[in-house]
């Protein structure tokens, strides 16, 4: 099958959405798919890079609306007119289905079908789509939802682990899936207790780190997400941006970034924001990168209409990152054992123990 554009992707995936999504479950939903591939070790970031240029280029001739804060719709996606009263018009901004409540994502449907009908026990793919979809909490057209709430779910899984984070759902085989809260205070739990302890350790020593240490540690970590020419600026000669670099996607897309380092421990406010935006060259896009986290000012000015968007990254997004690109942690890993059934059914003790044939003879 051929692959599509980045753009068209999303427009498959929010066309069967049917609602607006978060670039991480547009970026899922299309991989999933296989709508869209890339080595890359951020698609997210690249999916949403890509929506925000196409948006700052083509305006409101862009077939997407940015309806909050890395949460995309398309411009078809209309709320009704209160006036017209009966009209039947189908509404997304709502994300709601008359007379059946919330729609959710596939992991969001498989998290609440778990919770209603599992019973603290795991349940296969295949029942909890059907349950998702009797219940009307998923909504899709796509001809396997099966395979989409299978491939979600499984990615979930390996994208959470690999950032150190316990994940919600826990693969056990043959496809069942259940809940990792089920498991209780048992190793997964312990685990993710160590896990935690580790985040926060690294989330303090980069407020401990010197200056020019923490900059060429964002300039690794922005290496490994796919930036090339990254140039550790001179503060007082390039009005306060730290970093300038070009994100490079696949060889095709080249997005030259402007990057301002905060390493703080109060949350950064509205005017840096603006700061930022103000000193972006000729076709560049911002990035605050900080230790701490964003104002609700600052998050609303990120994503101004009319004005250039300027991602954000907070403290606990960078030390996920960090984690997910082994920067700062290593990884260890154990074999752990499970007994397994030893009736006869399962692991064939009459056709392979010795004698077994003598004794069924001694028996007739």
């Amino acid at each position: 099958m051929e692959r599509m554009s980045i753009l068209d992707a999303v427009i498959t995936v929010l066309r069967e959405a049917g609602k607006p999504l978060r670039v991480e479950e547009i970026t899922e939903r299309i991989l999933s798919k296989n709508l869209w591939h890339t080595s890359g070790k951020t698609p997210a970031a690249t999916v949403g890079a890509k929506l925000y240029t196409d948006l700052k280029k083509n305006g409101k001739a862009s077939p997407f609306i940015l309806h909050a804060p890395k949460t995309f719709g398309l411009r078809t996606f209309k709320v009704v007119d209160k006036s017209k009263v009966g009209a039947q018009t189908k509404t997304t901004s709502a994300s709601t289905v008359k007379g059946h409540g919330k729609a959710y994502s596939f992991t969001d449907s498989a998290e609440k079908v778990l919770e209603k009908f599992g019973k603290k026990q795991p349940m296969h793919y295949r029942a909890i789509t059907t349950r998702a979809l009797e219940a009307r909490w998923l909504l899709t057209e796509g001809k396997t939802p099966e395979a989409s709430m299978y491939a979600q779910i499984l990615t979930e899984i390996k994208r959470l682990n690999r950032r150190g984070k316990q994940p919600r759902f826990v693969q056990h085989g043959k496809g069942y899936v259940g809940l990792s809260k089920w498991m209780g205070q048992g190793l997964a739990f312990e685990i993710e207790q160590l896990n935690n302890k580790v985040r926060q350790a690294l989330h303090k020593r980069l407020l401990e780190m010197e200056w020019d240490a923490f900059e060429d540690l964002i300039a690794i970590l922005l290496a490994k997400m796919g930036f090339q020419e990254i140039d550790v600026t001179s503060r007082s000669k390039d009005g306060g941006i730290d970093v300038r670099g070009t994100l490079v996607v696949g060889d095709v897309i080249r997005t030259r970034m402007a990057i301002l380092v905060k390493k703080w421990k109060h949350n950064v406010q509205a005017p840096v924001v603006q700061q930022v935006r103000g000193s972006l060259g000729t076709h560049e896009q911002g990035l605050i990168i900080t230790t701490s986290d964003f104002s609700a000012g600052a998050r609303k000015e990120s994503v101004r209409p009319d004005a250039i968007p300027v991602g954000l990254m907070s403290g606990e997004q960078l030390v996920l990152l960090l984690i997910e690109n082994d920067i700062g942690i290593s990884r260890r890993s154990h074999d752990l054992l499970e007994l397994e059934d030893m009736s006869s059914s399962e692991v064939g003790i009459s056709a392979s123990v010795p004698g077994s044939q003598l004794n069924d003879k001694r028996q007739e």
